[in-house]
């Protein structure tokens, strides 16, 4: 049993440190797998694409990187970006150099003395107003929102259009045919199983052609037929598909096998909470780690409100602290307990636990600090319209309580703070294999042509965003880029500069002849052929399209 979780462990180890090829865990057949179509096969997507300059230029990683490149060629859209850059800068500054950062893009973006290349025309009102927000106590987050919905308008019009006649525009829809390609089991190498979902296992898994892990979670089609979760299975998928947080998992591929459809997501390298929180040292978190998380969570619900998804509350809000089950009857005041103390083991009847969520008041041991029983009193105050984040407020309100003041929110969304703790590279965080126990066969189901749609809603292969994140992220698109674009170089210097003198084709009684001395054979074999420029050269003849990956 230990041996089969060693090798087990050892093979997912390997996997996450690049065990297989010599860049981060990519197949020596990457370039195969992601090899760029002509142009000339883009030519219905390019027709059929939604020409939308949010989607296409911003939203879309390679496709803002892409434009960003256009861009550069320009000296007034260069100046665009940068100011962009600059305001994205300011929001995530700290509280004490905000007010000077956000002095300093004034200066040096709409000072005539500074700016040697204007930005589009912003009204003066709309100045003196980030000048006043600016010399407020502190300072808020979007004083250049105004000024950054301007230059986005002006980016919208002309320039957007020129981009979709520039080879920039063409390189991206060569990207959206290698995305819109069919995914398979064969895309992923698969390793020991993580967990366990409500229809099936958690595995952990690898794109072969990047090297990038994921966890992919397979739901049993026959499992999913008996208990009637078809709804359920494709809300879930579509939810995970919509949105796109640093606190939510994404939902980055889905595929079939003959018995499972597989939702391939966002990996925790750290484990889940329940398992620090029992399975790691002693029971409970530290007031400081708990506070982090919570900070983290209400981000999370605050990016699924923001996509008018409401997450599901009580008795199931203890879900989101302490990883509560419904079914099994757990206390939802023993949630907050179980962050701090680790107890999380009373079974009680449905019935009961409604009861003491509306009538029984929760009990505080002296392992919580006053402002840690303060936030959980507020957030379980039984009159919702009481009960903070709940009076008009929503998030902002929570994220005001004092109980958060050492968190910088606006860096926390911008991954910008140190976490309390960060996972051992070299260990995993889960049960033991042979501790998880299996699903039991499903009987008594047959799948059939009536499933096929479902199945085909389900399905749809890569999420854009991750999937395009995932490319930069691990150097291949910067690495196909090159490629692609020195190979275009050097095919066409050889169309327009390198002539080679061609032999004539001489049969079988010629080259006999030929070897005799009987008849001249014209140039030698020996003899050096003109040759191409050299790589350094070519790399000089035209631009390139490597890009930057900042975003």
């Amino acid at each position: 049993m230990e041996l089969e979780n060693l090798v087990a462990n050892s093979l997912l180890l390997r996997a996450r440190q690049g065990g297989y090829g010599k860049k981060s865990g990519r197949s020596k057949r990457w370039r195969e797998m992601l090899k760029l179509p002509p142009d000339s096969q883009c030519s219905e997507l390019r027709h059929s694409i939604e020409k939308d300059y949010s989607s296409l230029c911003d939203k879309q990683p390679i496709g803002r990187l892409l434009f960003r490149q256009f861009c550069d060629t320009k000296d007034d859209l260069k100046r665009c970006i940068e100011f962009l850059d600059a305001a994205a800068d300011y929001e995530v500054a700290t509280d004490e150099d905000r007010r000077a950062c956000g002095q300093l893009v004034l200066d040096t973006f709409f000072s005539n003395k500074t700016s040697a290349v204007p930005l589009p025309e912003v009204p003066p009102r709309v100045l003196r107003e980030c000048r006043l927000r600016l010399e407020e106590e502190d300072p808020p987050k979007e004083a250049f929102a105004v000024c950054t919905r301007a230059v986005h308008s002006y980016l919208s019009g002309e320039p957007f259009e020129d981009y979709q006649e520039s080879p920039y525009f063409a390189r991206f829809l060569q990207w959206k045919w290698l995305e819109r390609q069919p995914v398979t089991k064969k895309t992923f190498r698969h390793y020991r199983v993580l967990g366990k979902g409500g229809f099936g296992e958690v595995y952990a898994c690898q794109v072969r052609a990047t090297g990038k892990m994921y966890a992919c979670k397979k739901l049993e089609k026959k499992r999913i037929k008996r208990r009637k979760g078809e709804a359920m299975a494709l809300n879930e998928k579509r939810l995970l598909e919509k949105v796109h947080s640093r606190f939510v998992v994404s939902l980055c591929y889905t595929y079939e096998t003959r018995d499972a459809l597989c939702l391939v997501l966002t990996i925790m390298n750290g484990g889940d909470l329940k398992f620090h929180i029992h399975s790691l040292g002693s029971p409970g978190l530290d007031e400081q780690r708990a506070v982090f998380y919570a900070a983290e969570l209400c981000c999370g619900l605050e990016d699924l409100q923001r996509e008018r998804i409401v997450y599901r509350t009580y008795p199931d809000f203890r879900s989101w602290f302490g990883h509560g089950d419904p079914r099994r009857g757990d206390d939802p005041r023993k949630s907050w307990n179980s962050w701090l103390h680790g107890k999380f083991k009373e079974k009680i009847r449905r019935e009961q636990v409604e009861r003491r969520v509306k009538e029984d008041s929760e009990d505080y041991s002296g392992k919580f600090s006053e402002d840690a029983e303060s936030i959980c009193r507020m957030l379980l105050t039984k009159n919702p319209k009481q009960r903070l984040g709940c009076q008009g407020d929503g998030a902002a309100g929570v994220k005001r309580h004092p109980v958060f003041k050492d968190i910088n929110f606006r860096r926390l969304e911008a991954n910008m703070l140190e976490p309390p703790f960060r996972p051992d590279p070299h260990a995993v965080y889960c049960k033991d294999v042979l501790d998880i126990k299996q699903f039991s066969a499903v009987k008594g189901v047959s799948l059939g042509p009536a499933d096929d749609t479902f199945y085909s809603q389900f399905v749809t292969g890569c999420v854009s965003i991750p999937w395009q994140n995932e490319m930069i992220e691990s150097g291949c698109f910067n690495d196909i880029n090159e490629s692609v674009s020195e190979e275009s170089v050097a095919l066409d210097l050889e169309d327009k500069t390198w002539q080679p003198v061609r032999k004539p084709k001489r049969g079988c009684f010629c080259r006999l002849l030929g070897r005799g001395g009987c008849i001249g054979t014209g140039a030698s074999e020996k003899e050096e052929l003109p040759r191409p420029p050299s790589t350094s050269a070519q790399k000089h003849a035209a631009p390139c399209l490597v890009l930057s990956e900042r975003q």
